[in-house]
């Protein structure tokens, strides 16, 4: 039985995975759900054996071919503590490597050239190459990070619904309609928020986009402080040589004509996408061992 390459793309909302030859030809790939191995290692482990599985399927191959192929995965919240290591020893693959989704996001961006990258999605994480030297900036999750994300933009938001359901704060359009979604009931919306993952918070996030770009005063708070927060980092980015900036993930299309001009005029379109990246990157590392 032939052994192929895996490339999985996995996040904090959705897992993508593609089935390569040695050389890099795609035939196959699918998508299943939320990949982040920080905030569910268990439910990341089932969904990327799943999205690997569909891959093979859709490829006209035999699911079972994934026991016999090396994968290499870029993951949400591998760069923290030793969770990489322990889903490592759970993966079923031949052969496994795990990186950060920022650096797959990179390589389908700009293949081997120098530039950096944003990805604002469910989380935040950015890196810059020069001279093929990679630096990671943020990335460290949502329960202490991720400023200007989906989920902590989302966070903000019920934050700020509660502090108007208590009079302490003055509420808007935005807030109201949030609030309605509880039954204006507060704890609802605080036991919502207890068992919410950071996926569930971010489903908010395209709610403030709206509202501020009509003028809603809470939506404009909230994503004025989110954008406040990517021009930080964007700042420390292009003093580390990023000249040519990506901005990707699911909030990528809204957050540009809220950034600083100095960052705008930097934005270029990425080549591929981050699961192209991890094709990219599994062909380098052990393209030449298939078959082996």
């Amino acid at each position: 039985m032939p052994d192929y390459l895996i490339g999985i793309d996995g996040g904090g909302t959705s897992c993508r995975a593609a089935v390569a030859t040695a050389d890099g030809i795609v035939m196959g790939s699918a998508r299943s759900g939320p990949a982040n191995i920080l905030t569910d290692l268990d439910g990341a482990l089932e969904n990327i054996i799943k999205a690997a599985k569909s891959a093979f399927a859709n490829a006209g191959l035999d699911p079972e071919s994934v026991y016999g192929s090396r994968a290499l995965l870029g993951l949400a919240g591998s760069n923290v503590s030793d969770v990489a290591d322990r889903l490592l020893a759970k993966l079923p693959f031949k052969h496994s490597e795990i990186v950060s989704d920022g650096l797959i996001a990179l390589q389908g961006a700009f293949g081997d050239a120098d530039g950096a990258i944003a990805i604002i999605g469910t989380g935040t994480i950015y890196l810059s190459r020069k001279a093929g030297r990679v630096r990671y900036f943020g990335g460290w999750g949502f329960i202490v990070a991720d400023q200007g994300s989906g989920a902590r933009l989302g966070h903000s938001l019920l934050q700020e619904c509660l502090l108007v359901s208590d009079g302490i704060r003055q509420g808007s359009a935005l807030t109201s309609d949030i609030l309605s979604e509880f039954d204006n009931d507060a704890s609802k919306l605080v036991a919502f928020a207890r068992y919410a993952a950071p996926s569930d918070f971010g489903r908010y996030s395209p709610k403030i986009f709206e509202a501020a770009n009509s003028n809603d005063p809470v939506g404009l708070k909230l994503l004025r402080s989110g954008a406040a927060a990517i021009d930080e980092t964007l700042d420390v980015v292009v003093r580390e040589g990023g000249e040519r900036i990506c901005l990707l993930g699911g909030l990528s299309p809204f957050y540009p004509p809220w950034l600083s001009e100095a960052h705008r005029v930097r934005l270029v379109d990425a080549k591929t996408d981050a699961l192209s990246g991890a094709v990219s990157l599994a062909v380098s590392r052990f393209g030449a061992k298939v078959g082996a």
